[in-house]
C-alpha cells in the first residue's frame, strides 16, 4: 500500500480480511497533546513527583476528605477547557472503520479525561473511572458503588472552594454520605464498580487477535493483563510511544518460561497525535 516502513507491518495488520479482532489500550500519553500532564515519563508536568500514590487512595480520603477532594479539584477542574487532539479522533475514526468491516475493536483506556468520548469513540471501557462522574461512599447507596453515580456538575462544589473544610464537603442527595471521586484509587479493584468496565475488558483480553498499546507505561495491572494475553496467544502487538522501548523483558522475566518473546511486540517510537492520524491516512480513512 506504500505505507511508510515503520507503519508499513501494522497498516497491513489493520487492512486485513477478515478484520482482526482489534484492542486498543490507551493511556496519558495520547492526552498530552491536549496538555494534560502525565504521571511518569519526561513530560516536565507529569504529576507522579506529588506522591499520587499516597494521595490517590481511599484510606487517604477516609483519612482527610478535604485534602483529597482539593488534589482532584485541582486537576479535574481544568479538564473542561481540554480538547480532543488528532490521536484521539484518529482512533475514533478507526472504530468507525472497524464498523464498516464488520471488525471487533474495543477501545480501553486508562484515562479518566473523557476525551475519548468527546472524539467520538463509542466502543470505550474508561477503566479508571470518570473525572466527569462522582458517587457515594456508601456501597449499594443509590449513588454509590456498585452501579451508582451522579454527574460532578450537579454536584455544588462552590462552597468547598470557598472554603474547603469538612463542614463544607459535598454529600449524597440520597443519604448524607460523603461523596467521593468516580475514580479507581490504588488501594482498590477493578471490580469496585460496574461503571469501570472490567469485566468487558476481561473479555476482550480473552479474544483479541491484534493489539495496539498507545501512551502507556505497562505500569499498572489492567496492562500486565492484556500484555500478558496477547504474548501467551501470540497476537501480534504494538506500541506508539515517543519515549524508549518498554524493557518488558526485564519486567516478564518470571513468566513464559523466564523468556520474554520480544519479536511480538512492535515499538513505534512516535507521539500518538501524529502516528495515529498518519496510520489512518495509509488506511484511506477520514479523522
Amino acid at each position: 500500500m506504500g505505507a511508510e516502513p515503520e507503519l508499513e507491518p501494522l497498516v497491513e495488520a489493520l487492512d486485513d480480511l477478515p478484520a482482526p479482532n482489534l484492542l486498543v489500550v490507551t493511556g496519558a500519553g495520547i492526552s498530552l497533546a491536549s496538555g494534560i500532564p502525565t504521571f511518569r515519563g519526561p513530560d516536565p508536568g507529569a504529576v507522579w513527583s506529588e506522591s499520587v500514590t499516597r494521595v490517590g487512595t481511599f484510606e487517604f480520603f477516609e483519612r482527610d476528605p478535604v485534602a483529597s477532594w482539593r488534589w482532584y479539584l485541582e486537576r479535574f477542574d481544568g479538564l473542561g477547557a481540554k480538547e480532543p487532539n488528532p490521536g484521539h479522533r484518529a482512533l475514533a475514526a478507526l472504530e468507525a472503520f472497524y464498523a464498516a468491516r464488520r471488525g471487533e475493536f474495543l477501545l480501553v483506556t486508562q484515562n479518566v479525561d473523557g476525551l475519548h468520548r468527546r472524539a467520538g469513540s463509542h466502543a470505550l471501557v474508561e477503566i479508571h473511572g470518570r473525572a466527569d462522574r462522582v458517587r457515594c461512599v456508601e456501597r449499594w447507596c443509590t449513588f454509590g458503588a456498585p452501579e451508582g453515580w451522579l454527574p460532578r456538575a450537579e454536584v455544588d462544589f462552590e462552597p468547598f472552594r470557598a472554603d474547603p473544610c469538612r463542614a463544607t464537603l459535598p454529600t449524597c442527595p440520597e443519604c448524607g454520605s460523603l461523596i467521593r471521586a468516580h475514580v479507581l484509587w490504588f488501594d482498590e479493584t477493578y471490580g469496585q464498580h460496574l461503571d469501570y468496565g472490567y469485566l468487558r475488558a476481561r473479555e476482550a483480553a480473552s479474544s483479541f487477535e491484534l493489539a495496539l498499546f498507545v501512551g502507556t507505561s505497562f505500569s499498572v495491572g489492567i496492562t500486565n493483563l492484556l500484555l500478558q494475553q496477547g504474548l501467551a496467544r501470540e497476537c501480534p502487538m504494538f506500541v506508539i510511544d515517543p519515549g524508549d522501548a518498554p524493557d518488558l523483558e526485564a519486567h516478564y522475566s518470571g513468566h513464559f518460561g523466564g523468556r520474554f518473546p520480544p519479536a511480538r511486540l512492535t515499538h513505534l517510537q512516535a507521539q500518538a497525535e501524529v502516528v495515529l492520524p498518519a496510520l489512518c491516512r495509509e488506511l484511506g480513512v477520514s479523522a
